[in-house]
């Protein structure tokens, strides 16, 4: 596309000319390199103001019934459904996405507001019996507070959308944060929200929704206010040792989706030919840029050279180049520094014993000289070291293999992220020890299937280093919310508990 071409789009989108130009804040498509917009990012001197009224719109968001709040993610919904060729088209020349996987990215944001909507009349408590008599124990989920949401460069619409659609329905405002590296698609995403709040009229409050632009002290201006009850932030796991300790230090809640080194176990039962299906999309899409991405092939020694006689040449079919062709399959990598962090990957994989069996290099430098397209890699490694035990946001897909079923999970678990996992397997013993409390030790497990493409209506999340929190769909609802446990007397006595004579 040309730079006339981007203005309609981004025109489109409710991006205004003057907001993209004269900024600081530069933003460059992968796809090609260009600059594609100069941001204004957001003065820091503004956001307390900004977080004032957060503040503001609570206290009167919180008084609109939950099925009235339901209504305004309705009409968000409808806004996105409607635009969403338009804001696709935007993440797919922001991130490098292919043109199905922009698409796929607004769908979910779609979809997660048709499940807040059915949310919003289930925002349930509980009662409670009581040990005394004429006495009844009930539980009620009550709005929390401003929300911060700060997310990363791959999923640039949808996260900002699991969160804010799941916080607006439980009452609380949201304040935005997209990442420097993809703030277009953040405002594109967040003009849809607008428009709808517009749509909604009066009831909806000034300053429910609010977007900040910016990098690092953005963020930190949100991480550390005491009016932010909660900070949800995806990213890296370096980033969320940043950012939990200075939210826990204010006693705040904090939602971390952070780094994953996700696996899948292949063992003599499996359907190959439907592994190799789910390898591909795993490991290949997005460029290997997703935090559930495969990174991990664990195969039984008596089927690996099978598998890897099939995967290879699947390997060597794929069309890699300009996401927006429609036959391309594998789009660039964000930057110069990811390509970078790759090879680096490579190198040390190859002083542990590894041996690339395919691809890493860098492809199409002549067409696209500023930008950073590779060959989706495989390496074979004897044992898990230290570099497979790392993330590497990158399509590096490392293969080991392994003997009994208890040593695949073993090894499977024996990296400090727990995000998602797979098995593929026939056998019906293999696959639930795999997700059994003895197995798979990640936030999702999933049976021949890969651990990409979650759906919005299970808690998206995992544990250890991955940040051990949820969001999205389940009852993921609950930490947008505060619990109050109520105990109410109807009877003329006054009983105390566990059966404490006072006075």
């Amino acid at each position: 596309m040309n730079h006339e071409e981007h203005s309609v789009l981004f025109e489109r989108c409710g991006i205004a000319a003057e907001q993209r130009s004269g900024g600081s804040l530069c933003v460059r498509s992968p796809i090609d390199g260009a600059e594609i917009a100069r941001l204004h990012e957001t003065p820091l001197a503004s956001v307390p103001a900004m977080l004032e009224q957060a503040q503001s719109a609570f206290r009167q968001w919180r008084e609109v019934p939950a099925p009235a709040r339901g209504e305004l993610v309705r009409l968000w919904g409808e806004e996105l459904r409607e635009a969403k060729a338009s804001i696709g088209r935007v993440i797919s020349i922001e991130v490098g996405k292919i043109a199905q996987e922009g698409l796929g990215e607004v769908q979910e944001a779609v979809d997660i507001c048709e499940f807040a909507l059915g949310l919003s009349r289930q925002l349930y408590g509980r009662t409670i019996v009581s040990e005394r008599p004429g006495h009844r124990i009930m539980e009620q989920y009550h709005p929390l507070g401003p929300v911060a949401v700060i997310t990363a460069f791959n999923f640039p619409s949808a996260v900002f959308a699991w969160n804010a659609a799941i916080a607006l329905v439980c009452g609380d405002p949201v304040i935005f944060k997209p990442s420097q590296k993809a703030p277009l698609s953040g405002l594109a995403t967040f003009r849809a929200l607008e428009r709808a709040i517009a749509r909604f009229g009066e009831r909806a409050p000034a300053g429910l929704a609010q977007i900040v632009i910016g990098g690092g002290l953005q963020a930190e201006a949100l991480v550390e206010s005491p009016l932010i009850p909660l900070v949800s932030a995806t990213g890296s796991t370096r980033m969320g040792r940043a950012v939990g300790p200075r939210v826990a230090a204010r006693f705040g809640r904090r939602i971390l989706e952070l780094g994953g080194n996700n696996a899948m176990v292949v063992t003599p039962d499996a359907d190959l030919d439907m592994a190799v299906r789910a390898i591909l999309f795993s490991a290949v899409g997005t460029a290997g840029q997703r935090c559930t991405s495969l990174r991990r092939l664990i195969v039984h020694r008596s089927v690996k050279d099978a598998l890897l006689g099939k995967l290879l040449p699947a390997y060597g079919s794929l069309r890699i180049g300009d996401p927006l062709e429609e036959r391309t399959l594998v789009g660039p990598l964000i930057d110069e520094a990811a390509f970078g962090a790759m090879q680096a990957a490579i190198a040390e994989a190859k002083a542990q014993g590894g041996r690339i069996v395919t691809g890493g290099e860098r492809v199409l430098a002549e067409r696209f000289a500023r930008a950073w397209y590779v060959r989706p890699a495989i390496a074979e490694m004897p044992a898990q070291t230290e570099v497979v035990r790392r993330e590497t946001f990158a399509p590096l897909l490392y293969v080991m293999d392994y003997e009994g079923l208890d040593d695949a999970i073993a090894m499977h678990n024996d990296v400090p992220q727990g995000l998602s996992s797979c098995i593929f397997s026939n056998n019906l013993r293999e696959i639930e020890r795999f997700i059994s409390a003895a197995g798979s030790d990640c936030g999702m497990a999933n049976v021949n299937i890969g651990p990409s493409g979650a759906e919005i209506g299970g808690a998206f999340g995992g544990e250890k280093e991955t940040g051990g929190d949820r969001e999205s769909g389940s009852d993921a609802w609950k930490q947008y919310m505060r619990r109050s446990t109520n105990t109410i007397n109807f009877s003329t006595e006054l009983p105390l508990a566990q059966g404490i004579r006072f006075g």
